[in-house]
């Protein structure tokens, strides 16, 4: 009973009592004790504090200030960008090329206009969509566009932002995020939430953490998997949109879920119409020559993305500029490319012999992939040294390759032997050379017969996923004798094509060792004097 009475006193009472204590600890025991002591002790202790007492006082604001802070979400505070549909004034009309991901991006924007019809027959309109597909695509550029023509407000903010050291961060930012986009839907009728690579706190939970490392990061995902379709039971129209370069497996799967995100978008490379309407959007920028055509520059960029194109326009315009052109010519788009793909030139000083040997040794891969490759075509030859190679012979498909067959795998696969061919042919013997070469030309014939069944022995699946110890020593011998057959056959094609066309390449080594470098104009003409046709990339 006594206890009892006593803690209904003090929950009567708690606060004055505290403050007598503290009045008592804090003054007047103090005082008490600074009486018992001699004067000169008293006014020694006395000055030292009160000498202290602004360092005393700064100390404790910062405190205090620290502590408000954090109960206050300070160290929370996220740099939401609220995008003005009017500001950003891009339509899906003003996006060159990627029109799949057009096709299922507006058919969101559509939900979002009939999100009442939608409301009205019980249905939901989505709860996210997830941009996929490799940087600089056109992703960002999407979802501008989707909030233009749904002409709702949407926050816009990276996956980096809700990292932080402090434990707990990130997901009070994602409740912030979550509670403006929920005000904003509740007076405009929706709201977008983009965030551009997700993966950073989207990649699998973890689990198993013996030093603690992804606690934060598994606790920002939580709470968006919370906001997006948890316990929060908002009927708020908010539709977040995700960009990422990663893979898809790499994501969680309970983001990946239907009532997450239910679309998955994917924003591609574009194809070769595409890429000539890119080329004719990013020249028209620049002044330049009118009668480029735009169609061959589209087959030499093929599997370049919209950034790519913009890169390389760029960079021709620069080129010209330094050369003092008035516009924009064919010759200074190539240049760029090459600059961009291929590297810088650079002329080392060697030998006439290391030069010939060289000039010989690219000849053999020009003429091999010129005359054999069945997708491939040559736009440039170089003996310069570029990017850590003597000499380069570039050349690309002239159309996207999905599915390559084994044709183009032989194709592949000559054009790496070609210019040791060719050594071998003049001087008997090769040299280091060949070595990037071999690599190339083994790893081509090591995937056609151990993992894609182009060999013809009749294996059929990929021996090279299977661990050693689980694969018997004669099948092991008989694919490794197989993939050498399979390279020593193709250096014999390529060797008795090269001896028949034998003029043709010491044509081109005497070019190479005059000229340095010769682009595909160049090179299409010398063919032509020996009666070979042009390739795909003249045709219109």
């Amino acid at each position: 009973m006594f206890w009892l009475k006593l803690k209904i006193f003090l929950g009567k009472y708690w606060l004055p009592l505290t403050i007598t204590a503290v009045v008592l600890v804090a003054v007047v025991f103090p005082v008490w004790y600074l009486a018992g002591i001699e004067e000169n002790t008293r006014r020694y202790i006395i000055s030292m504090n009160v000498a202290s007492m602004p360092w005393m006082v700064l100390n404790t604001v910062i405190f205090v200030g620290f502590l408000y802070l954090m109960q206050m979400g300070g160290f929370s505070a996220l740099k939401k960008t609220r995008v003005d549909a009017s500001a950003v004034n891009i339509r899906f009309s003003d996006i060159i090329g990627l029109e799949e991901a057009k096709r299922e991006a507006w058919e969101v924007v559509q939900l979002i206009k009939d999100r009442t019809r939608v409301k009205a027959i019980g249905g939901k309109i989505l709860k996210g969509a997830l941009l996929v597909g490799p940087p600089g695509c056109g992703k960002t550029l999407m979802a501008k566009a989707v909030a233009t023509e749904a002409g709702v407000p949407f926050l816009s903010v990276s996956g980096s932002e809700f990292v932080e050291v402090f434990v707990g961060v990130g997901a009070s930012r994602v409740r912030k995020l979550f509670k403006q986009a929920r005000e904003y839907a509740q007076v405009h009728g929706a709201c977008i939430i983009f965030i551009d690579e997700v993966e950073v706190i989207g990649r699998r939970r973890i689990l198993f953490d013996a030093f603690g490392g992804g606690s934060e990061t598994n606790s920002t995902q939580n709470q968006l998997l919370v906001e997006m379709d948890g316990l929060s039971g908002s009927d708020a129209n908010i539709i977040v949109f995700a960009a990422t370069n990663a893979l898809e497996g790499i994501l969680d799967e309970a983001l990946l879920r239907p009532g997450r995100f239910d679309r998955k978008i994917f924003v591609d490379r574009p194809n070769l119409a595409e890429r000539e309407k890119l080329f004719a959007y990013y020249l028209n920028k620049v002044s330049f020559d009118k009668s480029m055509d735009l169609g061959r520059l589209a087959r030499k960029a093929v599997g370049s993305s919209p950034a790519d194109i913009e890169n390389v326009v760029k960079e021709a315009a620069l080129i010209a500029v330094r050369n003092s052109a008035a516009q924009v010519t064919y010759k200074d788009i190539s240049a760029a490319i090459e600059r961009i793909e291929l590297g810088v030139a650079h002329r080392l000083s060697m030998t006439p012999r290391e030069r010939e040997r060289i000039a010989c040794h690219e000849a053999g891969h020009l003429v091999t992939i010129y005359l054999s490759h069945p997708t491939d075509d040559v736009f440039k030859a170089s003996i310069l040294h570029r990017g850590g190679a003597l000499g380069v012979v570039h050349h690309m498909p002239t159309e996207e390759l999905h599915v390559p067959d084994r044709d183009s795998y032989m194709g592949w696969l000559r054009a790496s032997l070609g210019g040791y061919a060719a050594e071998k042919i003049k001087y008997g013997v090769t040299s280091s050379g060949v070595g990037s070469d071999f690599v190339s030309a083994t790893g081509t014939a090591h995937r056609m017969v151990w993992a894609m069944g182009m060999g013809k022995s009749g294996f059929i699946g990929n021996y090279s996923s299977v661990r050693k110890s689980e694969r018997s020593a004669v099948i092991t011998d008989m694919l490794e004798r197989e993939t050498q057959e399979l390279m020593r056959e193709q250096l014999a094609e390529v060797e008795k094509l090269l001896s028949a066309n034998w003029k043709i390449v010491e044509r081109f080594a005497d070019e190479l060792l005059k000229r340095e470098e010769l682009d595909f104009d160049e090179i299409a003409a010398i063919f032509s004097e020996y009666g070979k046709p042009p390739r795909l990339l003249l045709k219109n």
